[in-house]
């Protein structure tokens, strides 16, 4: 039978058709407490009046006009972004995995414009996830993504996660840089280490390489700090954002120092739509209500409020979930589970709660960052009653 929408996804038989603030509504009128935030995307839940205001306001002017032309939203986000962050300049994309297109891009032509075309190679991690694309299912080991689309791009060298051995022994005349998510998100809610993320930085430098952090899913606030990176006290050469940054808005950005970005010069790299006037407007207004001053000890604090409750709350549970301390960084949290993830996600909404799968065995949680003390309980006691009402095998 033929399907008008290509079946590539498992979609939940449910109808989501309105949203407020942590809430979401489907066709049935039943209300869902929004722990999934569109995978890190909704930074402030759904309906936010700053966000909708902005985009109406930009509506009502002008949509697209091409990156023939300046584009003023882009150089405001940018000079904001500048001001916020290590880089000196940026590409606006639709989308993270466009962004990790235009990183690899930027990667492998500053090396070309530094005389050294033969440093392509990129060192990337096991379990790792940086989009869909060709360039991006290339660049990580995870066979679900890989399979059938062989043969896929060369030049990735996939290594353990937070093994700096590995990384260094994997280091050849041909690599050119260093690719990371500092949390890894699909790959199951796993930080890098402090040292592993200083010893990245030392071996970039100490090898003529480019440090890219993909803080697609970790950035804009998600950890507590506008970007993780800033928790290791080290900067990259090259980052790759979106999900947040548009607020559930299609936007991302390839952010790089000017030294990095010295071969992106005319016509190397475009899009159509990136940039475009109405993705501005709404990710200038996602940095107003994130640049806020006493957001980030706000995420910070429901973070950790967030997972304590969880960790009360999991030895109740014996079966259901792992007794170990819960991972991740600020609002950004899972939790192993002894069950598939999936099927407990997928039950889950029974109970009320949207929450995402990460890997096999990890129960994401990835709410709005502001989110109150409220929800955080409403949260729990959703996903205890869940746990209790999980079907026995």
């Amino acid at each position: 039978m033929i399907t008008p929408v290509m079946p590539t996804y498992a979609r939940a038989d449910i109808e989501m058709v309105r949203g407020e603030g942590c809430y979401v509504f489907d066709s049935k009128g039943r209300k869902y407490l929004d722990f999934a935030a569109g995978i890190a995307v909704n930074a402030f839940g759904h309906g936010h009046p700053h966000l909708v205001e902005a985009l109406k306001r930009q509506a009502d002017l002008l949509w697209h006009t091409s990156n023939l032309y300046r584009v003023p939203g882009q150089e405001q986000v940018s000079e904001r972004l500048r001001a916020a962050t290590f880089a000196d300049t940026m590409f606006f994309t639709n989308s993270g995995t466009e962004a990790v297109e235009c990183a690899i891009k930027t990667c492998r032509r500053h090396h070309s414009a530094q005389g050294r075309p033969e440093k392509y190679g990129i060192i990337t991690f096991a379990n790792a996830f940086h989009g869909r694309t060709l360039g991006a299912i290339s660049a990580t080991d995870q066979k679900k993504l890989r399979e059938g689309f062989e043969p896929l791009l060369e030049g990735f060298t996939v290594v353990p996660f937070n093994d700096l051995a590995a990384v260094e022994a994997a280091i050849t005349p041909n690599i050119g840089g260093i690719m990371l998510e500092p949390v890894q998100g699909e790959g199951g809610i796993t930080p890098a280490t402090q040292e592993f993320m200083k010893g990245l930085r030392a071996l970039c430098d100490k090898h003529e390489l480019l440090l890219i952090l993909d803080e697609i899913q970790c950035g804009v606030g998600r950890t507590g700090t506008l970007f993780a990176y800033e928790q290791y006290g080290i900067t990259p050469d090259i980052m790759t954002i979106a999900k947040g940054i548009g607020g559930g808005f299609p936007v991302g950005a390839c952010l790089a120092t000017e030294y990095a970005a010295s071969g992106m010069v005319v016509g190397t790299h475009g899009s159509t739509y990136g940039g475009n006037p109405l993705a501005m407007a709404v990710a200038n207004a996602v940095l107003d209500l994130v640049l806020e001053p006493g957001l980030m000890d706000h995420v910070r604090q429901m973070g950790e409020r967030l997972s304590q409750a969880l960790e009360q709350m999991i030895p109740n549970h014996e079966g259901i979930f792992a007794p170990e301390p819960v991972r991740g960084l600020g609002l950004m949290r899972g939790i192993k589970c002894l069950v598939p993830s999936r099927d407990l996600v997928n039950h889950a909404r029974s109970e009320g709660i949207l929450a995402v799968a990460g890997g096999q065995d990890v129960l994401r949680l990835l709410p709005p960052l502001n989110i109150e003390q409220a929800h955080i309980d409403e949260a729990v006691e959703r996903l205890s009653a869940a746990a209790r009402s999980f079907p026995k095998s």
